[in-house]
């Protein structure tokens, strides 16, 4: 069950935080992994580790903001191999209100949260029309609640979780599922390098704050998020499509 065996998947950020989970366990379940990264050291290393754990992955360096770099890199992949699970996770945070976010902020937001989902989706679809796949988008609990400080990030989720149904309504006739999971706060080196900037010194007080907020007590393990992946991007999860799952520590249901 939950098995990937030789499925060809394409994990944009893939070699870091909850990227880099997902791109592990896909290999630990049989999966030809692609993974989109800009950080060429960083990924070269991590795709090392999954071959030499028996993995097999493969590093792209491309820039999700760049369409054609997209297209270019996804066209080269589906010559030599059929594509048949692509995984938009890659994305950036601001902090900000509306007043407090420029314009150069709000649009390097815009161009890889939503422009780079978009370009993934756009040269992917056409590969999986013929015989059907799997996307799945990486939104937010900040896609559908109110989130302090966060305009241009809840504005890129937002625009990600509807793309997921719009997808997963264009394509249900092609075969194609289109499902994204809405994370709350992830334990990722993304926090640890928010908190020792922010609160030099304080870095544990803030992070023992930041994980009370989460109801279930913790930030989750980027592992956890990727087990979802897994599952809905799974034979087994084939009757779920155009849904959004909340895997947040009874964030959204019970912080009240």
């Amino acid at each position: 069950m939950f098995r990937l065996d030789n499925k060809v998947a394409i994990v944009t950020g893939g070699a870091s935080g909850i990227g880099l989970a997902i791109s592990r366990l896909f290999a630990q379940q049989g999966a030809i992994v692609h993974i989109f990264e800009m950080n060429v050291d960083l990924a070269e290393r991590e795709t090392d580790l999954i071959n030499a754990n028996g993995g097999e992955a493969y590093f792209h360096q491309v820039d999700v903001s760049k369409q054609k770099d997209v297209k270019r890199m996804v066209d080269k992949i589906a010559k030599e191999n059929t594509i048949d699970i692509l995984v938009n996770n890659a994305g950036i945070a601001h902090v900000g209100t509306v007043e407090t976010t420029i314009e150069e902020d709000f649009e390097r937001v815009f161009n890889v949260n939503v422009k780079g989902t978009y370009n993934c989706l756009q040269a992917v679809i056409p590969y999986l029309k013929d015989k059907g796949g799997v996307i799945l988008n990486v939104a937010s609990i900040a896609a559908t609640v109110g989130i302090p400080d966060r305009f241009a990030y809840s504005m890129s989720k937002g625009a990600v979780y509807t793309m997921t149904l719009q997808v997963a309504k264009d394509y249900l006739k092609h075969n194609i599922r289109c499902n994204s999971i809405s994370p709350a706060r992830v334990h990722t080196p993304f926090v640890d390098g928010f908190l020792k900037k922010t609160y030099p010194g304080k870095e544990k007080e803030m992070f023992d704050k930041l994980s009370k907020t989460q109801p279930i007590g913790r930030m989750a393990k980027p592992e956890e998020i990727g087990a979802l992946a897994v599952y809905l991007c799974s034979d087994a999860a084939g009757f779920i499509t155009g849904c959004d799952y909340l895997i947040d520590g009874g964030f959204v249901k019970l912080n009240n």
